[in-house]
């Protein structure tokens, strides 16, 4: 068994307040999800124009829990309305 995750800082376009913030997070959540991985925003929470998004994933090897994750690096980050500030990546496998 192997488990991943990804922590994604992004800094978000115009946002002015934290509904408008929801609005621009939701849907990148909502298109994590599509690839069966746990995605939640983790931090940054307090502040309009940042969001941290983790995302983890559990597979049966590494290269399939590496895949998964590029994908949602890809995904996530290839929002008009987003800049990513960093990714950071941790893989653990039964060695660990």
């Amino acid at each position: 068994m192997f488990t991943g995750v990804i922590e994604i800082d992004l800094l978000l376009g115009d946002v002015r307040s934290l509904k408008q913030k929801r609005s621009v997070v939701r849907p990148i959540l909502a298109e994590l999800r599509r690839f069966s991985v746990s995605v939640a925003e983790v931090g940054a929470l307090d502040l309009h124009r940042r969001a941290v998004l983790g995302v983890g994933v559990v597979g049966p090897d590494g290269a399939h829990v590496a895949e998964v994750l590029d994908r949602c690096e890809r995904a996530a980050t290839g929002h008009p309305e987003v800049t990513v500030l960093s990714v950071r990546r941790r893989l653990w496998g039964p060695e660990d």
